[in-house]
């Protein structure tokens, strides 16, 4: 069962709340709870990023929609408190590479605290060499299963695993594969490494949810059909039921971004309901003979 709060419950509104109602609701909490009013108030802090996550969710019409079908899987990996981000940071082993995720910091915390307090771990206290930096660029395919690579520095070949879920933008740092050390009781410096994702041609990525889109006519969205599907583990047949309205989201399950283990996230599918141009003469007659028939209570 999700820990996870109700987003509504978390803004004190209700399920049909109007989007200048949720508006109102986050800024009174934004207001109360903002970390600049309570400095060093952590239960305040931990208010202000539920409602500013509940806010985000809620204030986009598609999120929303999401949200209220299927809940939090429909929206995860906006989580900053949640769940959110397998590679939220941390430090990680493979094959004997010791490296860690970094979001765009320079340093490490470690750097970080000697700079400003005049202390820190062992490490900062001595010379070291400068660090390297390059970027990778992997498939989408790729970011979502994970791969190896091959990493040039200085003529030196690194082959450097890519682990499976990785997002555009993060980087990857390899200890000790930078500039050399200045002196002999320095060390060398680090590699970062940052990953650049290819944009798949029909797939996007929000956290751990895959999205796409999926356009039928209005006859098979009155009368049901079935369609193909174009996920990243292949193509899969999906049921569209009678009746079924335009953005109107479908969930495959365990069809997204690897979250814990063998665990993956949603393909969400919005289905798109394609309005008929260039009517034949023979088509506008059956069309308005549908008009008719439902001006006149012959269909709901």
């Amino acid at each position: 069962m999700s820990t996870q709060k109700d987003y509504y419950e978390i803004l004190g509104v209700s399920k049909n709340a109007s989007d200048d109602e949720i508006k109102k609701a986050y800024r009174k909490l934004a207001f109360k709870y903002h970390p600049d009013k309570n400095p060093g108030d952590k239960e305040a802090e931990a208010k202000f990023k539920e409602a500013t996550e509940a806010n985000e969710v809620l204030s986009d019409k598609q999120k929303r929609a999401r949200y209220d079908q299927f809940g939090h899987a429909g929206v995860g990996g906006n989580s900053n408190y949640g769940g959110g981000n397998p590679f939220s940071g941390g430090s990680y082993s493979f094959n004997g590479q010791n490296f860690n995720f970094d979001f765009g910091g320079d340093g490490n915390i470690d750097d970080i605290f000697s700079t400003l307090f005049g202390f820190g771990g062992g490490r900062t206290q001595r010379r070291r060499g400068a660090d390297y930096r390059t970027v990778l660029t992997v498939s989408f395919e790729e970011s979502i299963f994970g791969t190896t690579k091959t990493v040039q520095v200085d003529g030196k070949e690194i082959n450097l695993k890519i682990p499976a879920g990785i997002d555009d933008g993060q980087s990857i740092r390899l200890r000790g594969h930078g500039g050399p050390a200045p002196d002999s009781s320095g060390e060398a410096g680090d590699l970062l490494v940052q990953i650049r994702v290819r944009p798949h041609k029909t797939l996007t990525r929000e956290g751990y949810i895959i999205l796409s889109e999926q356009h039928i006519s209005m006859i098979d969205a009155a009368l049901g059909c079935e369609v193909e599907i174009e996920t990243i583990d292949g193509k899969i047949t999906m049921k569209v039921p009678a009746g079924t309205q335009s953005s109107t989201p479908f969930k495959l399950s365990g069809h997204g971004i690897p979250m814990r283990g063998e665990e993956r996230g949603p393909h969400i599918v919005n289905i798109i309901v394609d309005t008929p141009t260039n009517l034949s003469k023979k088509q506008k007659e059956l069309l308005e003979e549908f008009r008719t028939a439902k001006k006149r209570g012959f269909w709901n």
